[in-house]
């Protein structure tokens, strides 16, 4: 019965890693640019088992991203934007540039522009910073403007293929991905794009599986129980 204990063993722990990516998508509904993430399973064989076994193990192999968009809410602050199409905004992490589409952009004492605190990078390659104590605004097509002067443009990018989701609201491509410039897109001022994932949505999906975790518990303490007779049969002879 050991196999269908890992089975069962199995089975949970990919149903525990799918609640735990559900309730990350439910904690983020109202976080500006998050996209939802969705456990991909594969089944296998347990280890020894012979091509005719009837007891099929799960896992979880990967997670993917939902890059469809978030509902949008018009907030009229002018440094709250939305990327147009699907382009995602540029910013600076410990491993190098990430990609958003979290345009509620804040300034630092210090000028820079920054995205869920962390700089947003301009089209100049660097760090958008504006005269302290200065009021910018930002265009349609994404210029950072201090009075007449431009002082930057927002670093526009495109994410095609597989995207990985490597932060809060951050992504970059992942294998066999691409980044591609998109210098010809714009943004929209004063709104924001917030999570893609609906609260009906992500109770729905919780609710399923927490059954199929449940079930997959009861099989191990099934399983476990037939050991059990199977050892006071093997005792009494």
């Amino acid at each position: 019965m050991a196999d269908g204990i890992y089975v069962g063993m199995a089975a949970a722990a990919a149903r525990a890693e799918q609640l735990d990516s559900i309730a990350d998508n439910l904690a983020n509904i109202e976080t500006p640019g998050f996209k939802a993430s969705h456990p991909a399973f594969q089944s296998f064989l347990p280890r020894g088992a012979g091509a005719t076994s009837d007891k099929v193990a799960t896992a979880v192999v990967g997670t993917g991203a939902n890059m469809a968009r978030g509902a949008v809410v018009r907030t009229e602050n002018p440094l709250d934007v939305i990327p147009a199409d699907d382009a995602f905004l540029t910013v600076r992490t410990s491993t190098g540039p990430a990609y958003t589409r979290n345009g509620r952009l804040t300034l630092t004492p210090e000028g820079f522009v920054t995205s869920g605190g962390r700089l947003v990078i301009g089209a100049s390659g660097n760090p958008i910073a504006v005269p302290p104590e200065s009021r910018p605004v930002i265009t349609e097509r994404g210029s950072v403007m201090v009075g007449d002067v431009e002082i930057d443009r927002l670093a526009l990018f495109n994410l095609q293929g597989n995207v990985a989701h490597v932060g809060p609201s951050l992504y970059a491509a992942g294998p066999g991905g691409v980044v591609t410039p998109a210098p010809e897109l714009g943004v929209s001022v004063g709104q924001l794009e917030m999570g893609n994932s609906t609260p009906l949505e992500a109770t729905v999906q919780m609710i399923g599986a927490q059954r199929q975790f449940e079930t997959a518990m009861q099989a191990i303490q099934t399983y476990r129980r037939l050991d059990d007779r199977a050892l006071e049969v093997g005792k009494s002879r």
